[in-house]
């Protein structure tokens, strides 16, 4: 089937989550017009569709506002996922940003012979449109993807199996006995959901981690690292963190099956790796008490629960897959080595959001929104200045239009 070919008069975005947004809405404040191409039927889907009810930001909310617009003042230190939502909501309309919903782009490859950007997305019932523009934003971000780990023996477990992504509340597993594979902020917090849903979960810990508090004496830890990192190194403020966290957290946490790493602080490890430390809301509590149970890897599955790597046996009525997520671009980004093969720019920090021919990237820092918001600002006011040279020459009034006729598309159908 031949492919409907679209002219974009702008960018081409890819991606309707935080990322997505903050882009196409710093565009618009630079009179850029630009199209956003969006996989679900709404923006942000994984806020709203493959996230669990008790879900809140990890970090004060003056670190998590993206460009342009505070949160309410209503709103708590820490907003509900609902809240959040809600915010994105109001921040796309604010900026009048309207992605095109169900558009899986399948291939973005750049014409050398046209130096145009050739998008080719297909809608559910597999109508294929090629959308043709001098610029393209990959703002899919870092969680795009869940991952989902091979287990010996996975075939044997004879109860539900269910990602993290799916989870909701612990309400269904009153009363049973959970495994949850997965030890970083949502591992942590679905254990501790389970135990308030009276579950008996068991969270299995395969490599050393960082725990803070999330707050000192109500202060915000985050807050307390960005205060002094305008006075000191990172490797020094890491030091003082990781002291702070031992007076507040207890010495005890390799006794309760929670070792830190041996070489990386908390930030050098989620600045170098994206190995977010995780933040206590009251999981350490529950551990101590016995009500999480803290276990090592699993070396296999079988019909009444795993077997771990040190020989023990835990039983379990279901098992919680807090593994994570990861980058898609390199499923759907052609003939670029501007991403690496884990779908993250090759870059480093703060140099990875312009490639060449017209490439952008927008929330690949391993910075959280924090850095969607600075590769948004960065992104767009690059792209309007030269789309501003170029519009002197060829003006348009509209984002997108129809060139079937004007730009043959060359891409195979």
């Amino acid at each position: 089937m031949a492919a409907r070919t679209m002219w974009v008069n702008g960018p081409i975005i890819v991606g309707a989550g935080p990322a997505g947004l903050s882009a196409a809405a710093c565009l618009h404040t630079h009179g850029v017009p630009s199209v956003v191409l969006e996989r679900d039927d709404c923006i942000a889907s994984l806020w709203q569709r493959r996230t669990y009810d008790r879900l809140r930001l990890h970090l004060p909310k003056q670190f998590c506002e993206l460009p342009g617009m505070p949160f309410p003042a209503s709103y708590p230190e820490y907003p509900t996922k609902h809240q959040f939502v809600s915010y994105l909501e109001s921040y796309a309309s604010a900026f009048h940003v309207q992605p095109r919903f169900r558009q899986s782009v399948a291939s973005a490859r750049f014409d050398h012979a046209a130096g145009l950007w050739r998008v080719r997305a297909s809608d559910p019932s597999e109508s294929t449109t090629e959308y043709i523009g001098r610029w393209l934003v990959v703002a899919t971000g870092e969680n795009a993807e869940r991952i989902v780990p091979e287990f010996a023996g996975a075939g044997s477990f004879k109860g539900p199996v269910t990602h993290v992504s799916e989870y909701k509340s612990g309400e269904p597993y009153r009363g049973a006995r959970v495994l949850v594979v997965g030890c970083g902020n949502s591992g942590m917090e679905v254990c501790l959901d389970l135990c308030n849903h009276g579950a008996r979960p068991s969270m299995v810990v395969r490599e050393a981690v960082h725990v803070l508090p999330r707050e000192m004496l109500g202060v915000a830890t985050f807050s307390v690292a960005v205060f002094l990192l305008r006075f000191l190194p990172l490797r020094l403020v890491d030091r003082i963190l990781v002291l702070l966290a031992g007076l507040f957290l207890g010495h005890d946490l390799p006794r309760l099956g929670l070792r830190r790493p041996d070489s990386g602080g908390p930030l050098e490890l989620k600045n170098t790796r994206g190995r977010t430390p995780v933040l206590d809301i009251g999981a350490l509590e529950k551990i101590r008490s016995g009500e999480i149970a803290v276990v090592p890897g699993v070396e296999r599955f079988v019909a009444g629960g795993a077997e771990m790597v040190d020989g023990r046996f835990v039983a379990a009525d279901a098992v919680v897959l807090a593994t994570g997520y990861h980058s898609n671009v390199p499923q759907w980004l052609k003939g670029s080595d501007f991403f690496s093969g884990e779908g993250y720019p090759k870059a480093e920090f703060p140099e990875g959001w312009k490639g060449e021919t017209g490439l952008y990237s927008v929330g690949f820092t391993r910075r959280g929104l924090s850095g969607v918001s600075l590769d948004a600002v960065r992104v767009a006011s690059d792209i309007a200045t030269a789309y501003h040279q170029h519009s002197k020459t060829t003006p348009s009034s509209s984002a997108v239009c129809s060139v079937a006729q004007l730009v043959p598309s060359q891409a195979q159908t």
